[in-house]
């Protein structure tokens, strides 16, 4: 059970230095809400990891993967330390090398989960995941630690982004170094060496699975239309991409039309042939579990709100006037505590009182987080960096600051188990990243559009309104419901 701690370490701080320094280190160059919004798009690799979970669950060998992937992130943060003023400056390369770092930190990710779900028993989820969110947490709020490493080494008008970057990258090579010495998962079946070849046999005679898949991809990569219609100077298409439709209902709707279709396919008269293959089996095991799309909707929405907000809150810090090296305070001294409490208490409420009943009232804690930033927004008034920052307005923006904290670690816990619960041992590595590949489609669109929301609304009324995207969800709490009961949990 120690190394879930390590490997949830290691799976949190990627995603914090996209979350937290990356953001910070954008706003602090000049870069604009609705561009760092785009920066959320290549989050877009934690929705498509499910393409490539299949080779990893093929060749197995989890820890080598981990390691390898934390070795590649580190050579990306080693190349900014050498260049950290790059990501300011309009050049392109920064950008790639951002590309690549989501890329590897979402292959990391499915090795993690992996791992993680073949070394557990189903009654060690409620702990586990207990750890699972307090460390995870850990190493996104040690993105925080960086930034008082940027902020304190700096002057107060630019911090010391080259000795931030430095440490990360030292950082991504010791967890590399110290998953090599975790346990070798257990060993299990292999499966029969024709499944690969009666599997594309199935697919040429049912070609509706390809159909579905362009639906799905067409879906999941719509919000990169808008950028490069606009690189590329199509009139027509900018003149709808910040309409509501284009941005929302259309990537939603291909992506469930495709649903649709993988779930008529996989109850079709091919789909026995494909039930071991290595790359649509998982999805034939998914969608043709009874009242699947319900649930698919569910995870799309369960942490909308939470997502729509989560990108935008560095930026309001660093409007508000903050430094890096005060933001990187609030997450080490206040969020650290609070986030380990959250993950923890959420852990023990969903062994108590089961999956269920833990997501509809710890994901209602959840939303009142937003309401905590809404608040801070419409308190706090803009700053400029190297300025001080009012007593009360910080307290105001570190209030905000430990709730969030305190209730995504509620929340996360009980979405965690829920994913982690429905999610079958033999092909835990592609089911897992089908089902939290689906969740990272709603945060990254939701971060992309926050860009453009903030800067049309504000934050205090867009922070306010994202406390509202939290409750579609809960429409769908009885197929949650059906779901867990056939998985034999509560």
């Amino acid at each position: 059970m120690a190394w879930v701690a390590l490997l949830y370490f290691s799976e949190g701080l990627p995603l914090g230095l996209f979350y937290d320094l990356f953001p910070v280190n954008l706003r602090q160059a000049g870069v604009g809400p609705a561009e760092i919004g785009l920066l959320s798009l290549l989050g877009l690799a934690w929705t498509v990891k499910f393409l490539w979970a299949p080779l990893i669950d093929a060749w197995r060998q989890h820890r080598w993967w981990i390691a390898g992937a934390n070795l590649g992130m580190a050579l990306v943060l080693a190349t900014l330390a050498m260049h950290p003023q790059a990501l300011g400056q309009g050049a392109t390369w920064p950008w790639a090398l951002l590309a690549a770092f989501t890329m590897l930190s979402a292959t990391n990710d499915i090795a993690t989960d992996g791992y993680t779900i073949e070394l557990l028993s189903k009654d060690q989820y409620g702990v586990a995941n207990g750890l699972r969110i307090g460390f995870y947490r850990v190493g996104m709020l040690a993105a925080g630690g960086l930034l008082v490493v940027a902020g304190s080494m700096g002057t107060p008008g630019q911090a010391n982004w080259a000795a931030a970057y430095g440490l990360g990258a030292l950082l991504m090579l010791i967890n590399g170094g110290a998953i090599l010495m975790a346990p070798a998962q257990p060993p299990r079946a292999e499966r029969e060496a024709g499944a690969s070849a009666r599997e594309w046999a199935a697919v040429r005679q049912q070609p509706l699975w390809l159909l579905a898949l362009g639906f799905v991809m067409a879906g999941l990569l719509w919000p990169v239309l808008g950028p490069v219609a606009k690189a590329l100077g199509w009139a027509a298409v900018q003149a709808v991409s910040g309409t509501w439709w284009f941005k929302g209902a259309v990537p939603v709707g291909l992506m469930f039309a495709g649903a649709g279709l993988m779930v008529k396919a996989a109850r079709g008269p091919q789909a026995h042939a494909m039930a071991d293959g290595p790359i649509f089996g998982a999805w034939v095991e998914l969608l043709a579990r009874p009242g699947m799309l319900p649930v698919l909707l569910f995870i799309l929405l369960f942490k909308l709100g939470d997502a729509a907000m989560g990108f935008m809150v560095k930026p309001f810090w660093v409007d508000a006037g903050f430094t890096p090296a005060q933001i990187g305070l609030v997450s080490v001294n206040v969020g650290l505590g609070l986030s380990i409490a959250g993950g923890l208490v959420g852990g023990w409420y969903v062994d108590r009182v089961g999956i269920f009943k833990g997501l509809w009232v710890l994901g209602l804690a959840q939303a009142l987080s937003n309401l905590g930033y809404a608040l801070a927004a419409w308190y706090v008034p803009h700053g400029h960096a190297g300025t001080d920052v009012a007593m009360s307005y910080q307290a105001a923006v570190y209030a905000a600051s430990g709730l969030e904290s305190f209730t995504s670690g509620l929340g996360t816990g009980a979405f965690m188990a829920f994913l982690m619960g429905i999610t079958s041992k033999e092909r835990a590595t592609t089911e897992y990243a089908i089902l939290s590949s689906i969740f990272a489609f709603s945060r990254a669109v939701a971060g992309w559009a926050g860009g453009l929301g903030v800067e049309q609304m504000g934050y205090a009324v867009f922070f306010f309104l994202t406390f509202w995207l939290s409750f579609p969800a809960y429409l769908l709490l009885p197929a949650v419901r059906r779901m867990l009961s056939k998985a034999g949990l509560r």
